[in-house]
């Protein structure tokens, strides 16, 4: 039987991933089989760069923290060799990252993740994955508003660029009506 101490220790890491996963937008669970030690590091690293942990835990304390959640569900999903990974800020980048490592690494599979206080299932996971960065929903949208304002600008350029190829004409009117007036000033004369 554990010691009191390795209790103690035990329940306080599963408290913290209990509370990551509560306070976390977005997590992914996959089954990490078959990923080579090059592999895994630059997957961690690149987790670190998007802000998302990644670690493997016990399946058994995962679910407990899972349960404590709110995610109870998720348990199904917690067979084999298990990682975590949980985005506090960005609800995408963890399904984004993990889902090219498993295109890359055949045996690397996506089990399923949590969003919306939900759990989801590895389609979910991957359609999440397709989804643009929040930089990039950002762009399209304002794209699509700016686009009718360029339009618009497009079009009074041309009416006035139009409108600039009868000045000329019209300075040519103008010499003439000058012209009319002097004309009448020497006749007055």
């Amino acid at each position: 039987m554990p010691s009191a101490k390795i209790l103690a220790e035990k329940q306080a890491m599963m408290a913290e991933l209990s509370e990551k996963i509560k306070s976390a937008v977005a997590g992914v669970v996959v089954d990490y089989t078959g990923i080579t030690v090059e592999e895994d590091t630059a997957l961690r690293a690149e987790m670190r760069k998007a802000g998302v942990e990644y670690k493997v835990y016990k399946n058994s304390m995962t679910g407990r923290a899972c349960d404590e959640a709110g995610y109870g569900d998720m348990k199904q999903y917690l067979e084999g060799m298990t990682a975590i990974a949980i985005s506090q800020e960005d609800p995408v980048a963890a399904a984004k990252i993990l889902k090219k490592y498993a295109e890359k690494i055949e045996t690397f599979n996506i089990k399923a993740g949590f969003i919306d206080n939900g759990v989801i299932d590895a389609k979910s996971v991957e359609a999440l994955a397709a989804i643009p960065s929040k930089e990039g929903l950002i762009c399209k949208m304002l794209g699509s508003i700016q686009s009718p304002l360029y339009k618009l600008a497009y079009g009074l350029q041309a009416i006035i660029d139009k409108s600039g190829e009868e000045v000329p004409a019209t300075e040519e009117a103008v010499p003439a009506a000058e012209e009319a007036p002097a004309a009448q000033d020497a006749a007055a004369e």
